[in-house]
């Protein structure tokens, strides 16, 4: 027995967004070699891109049918704002996007100690002494292991990195 559910917020931007990467997985799945025969490298690919387009599209119609319900007089963009891209998700993307930034320029070892650090207290420490000594402790058993164990040269970075000692690079 199904029973219906009221539309959560974000949900049908989310069916939405599932049959368009549904679509470009049948397609690119399609380019690696066409229809040529049942055995070709891209059949796999393609019967499950199309089984995720079919499932999405059955999936997305039935969200649309859906009633949303919006809270406290909220608009739907205000609901979809305030569930669906809280503001502490939209900083944590801002600094995982300053974070692949910052490697190429200050370097891996400065760069993810200030990630983990900030990360840290983006997401409620705020006992800044301590984050900034996990911080460190973490990187050094990180920065120990990809050295040692698998000969890892780590990104030291387009500014610092000439500056560092040479066994930090």
């Amino acid at each position: 027995m199904h029973t219906s559910h009221p539309r959560l917020a974000g949900e049908l931007t989310f069916m939405v967004l599932l049959v368009l990467v549904s679509v470009f997985l049948l397609w690119t799945s399609y380019q690696i070699s066409s229809l040529d025969s049942l055995a070709a490298p891209g059949s796999f690919p393609m019967v499950c891109a199309f089984a995720m387009l079919v499932t999405g599209l059955i999936n997305a119609v039935k969200t649309a049918r859906a009633r949303l319900n919006l809270e406290n007089g909220e608009t739907r963009l205000q609901q979809f704002g305030r569930k669906v891209t809280p503001v502490q998700l939209i900083a944590f993307t801002v600094l995982i996007f300053l974070y692949m930034l910052g490697m190429e320029y200050i370097g891996f070892l400065l760069a993810s100690y200030l990630f983990l650090a900030m990360s840290m207290y983006l997401l409620g420490s705020r006992r800044v002494l301590l984050n900034l000594t996990i911080s460190l402790l973490v990187l050094v058993a990180i920065f120990v292991v990809f050295r040692t164990a698998f000969s890892v040269v780590l990104p030291a970075g387009s500014l610092v990195g000439p500056h560092l000692p040479g066994f930090l690079r």
